[in-house]
């Protein structure tokens, strides 16, 4: 492998790495942030829920954005971004709080619109391969980050701001890799990106969108809610990461496996109805019994989130004949998809607040679940030839 071609897959890699420990690392030190800052449950839900909307809204300036100045800077514009982001909200105030986390949610979403493309433009004949190493290094991301945030912060003793500024080393580690690619003449997606009023009139596109956002809603409530569910059940702050470690790092299985052997069949609705209902068992499992064996139910729910989170961005890639096409469906879905997932944690943290338990709010997360696998079994049916 050429030294061009190890700059650019450990670039790729590393900048897959970066697309949610910024969010995968709040809810670990969720209850400190707010006793901290002085926010309630619903405030503290409010932190993911801004980042969530960012990822919904300003996704949909990526095409343009691509076609301007080429995929390769986008990509590293958001990671200069992200870290600035990540920095700004450990600086003193809820102001700064909020805002940080809304550049860092805006260049998250930049980011996720692009990566698509990205595989698209510089692995063309191996879509199925690096779209699993893509999404892998997605979830091991969240992994490291809700692993280890709580052992860093008593290791290092900086507490939840030195702790939360460190998440932009990475992300900078990252842009430096990617230099090369971004310093290279770019062009924008080939034809430019396809008329957004083209996919509106589309209804495979509001199939994938509301897969995409669906599973993403279901996501962002665990990455938000799972640890305080489990602290509040009784289980000590540093277990309740480790499980949610777990169930970031099961994913990895369902992402390195779902894509390669889906992305070979005509139809992924198979894969779908596995997958939402393997996420309707691990909440059961939560809700019923969250200190019997809490581990097997983290391996059910990562086994399902993970296929779910695959095949979403599979799918869009499949549904969408073209590279260009692949760009602008994937800012649709996934800017679509995060304004419907931003209502997650902020429902659940309402709910907890108003019924008083996690019974209520677990039970509307099911019924998410069963909601996605319908819009799964519409997305999931082959483009017609």
């Amino acid at each position: 492998m050429s030294r061009r071609s190890t700059l650019l897959l450990a670039g790729f890699v590393l900048a897959s790495l970066n697309l949610r420990p910024a969010l995968a690392g709040v809810s670990p030190l969720l209850d400190e942030i707010m006793t901290d800052v002085g926010l309630s449950p619903a405030g503290g839900g409010a932190i993911t829920t801004v980042m969530v909307v960012c990822l919904g809204v300003f996704g949909v300036v990526t095409p343009e954005l691509a076609r301007r100045i080429g995929l390769d800077r986008t990509l590293f514009a958001g990671l200069l971004l992200l870290a600035f982001g990540i920095v700004l909200r450990t600086v003193d105030g809820v102001f700064c709080l909020y805002l940080g986390a809304a550049l860092a949610g805006t260049a998250i979403a930049v980011m996720n619109v692009a990566m698509p493309g990205v595989v698209k433009q510089h692995f063309p004949d191996r879509i199925g391969l690096y779209t699993s190493i893509y999404v892998s290094g997605l979830v091991v991301g969240a992994a490291a980050a809700s692993a280890f945030v709580i052992p860093l912060e008593r290791a290092t003793g900086y507490g939840w701001r030195g702790v939360t500024a460190m998440m932009a080393l990475p992300a900078l580690a990252a842009a430096l890799l990617w230099l090369p690619q971004a310093y290279r003449r770019q062009a924008g997606p080939a034809g430019g990106p396809r008329p957004f009023a083209a996919l509106i009139r589309n209804r495979v596109t509001w199939y994938v969108t509301a897969f995409m956002g669906l599973q993403s809603l279901t996501f962002y409530i665990v990455l938000a809610w799972l640890p305080t569910i489990f602290q509040e059940a009784g289980l000590p702050a540093d277990q309740a990461g480790y499980l949610l470690s777990l169930t970031n790092l099961t994913q990895v299985v369902s992402t390195l496996a779902v894509p390669v052997h889906a992305g070979r069949r005509r139809s992924q609705v198979p894969h779908v109805v596995v997958a939402a209902l393997l996420t309707v068992a691990g909440y059961a499992g939560v809700l019923v019994a969250p200190t019997t064996t809490p581990w097997l139910w983290m391996i059910v729910l990562g086994l399902g989130q993970g296929a779910s989170i695959s095949l979403a961005l599979l799918i869009i890639t499949l549904r969408a004949p073209d590279a260009s096409s692949v760009t602008a469906l994937s800012a649709v879905a996934q800017s679509c998809g995060y304004a419907l997932a931003a209502l997650g944690p902020l429902l659940i943290g309402v709910l907890r607040q108003s019924s008083g338990g996690w019974t209520v709010p677990l039970l509307v997360a099911m019924a998410a679940c069963l909601a996605q696998l319908v819009a799964g079994a519409f997305a999931g049916r082959p483009r017609p030839d």
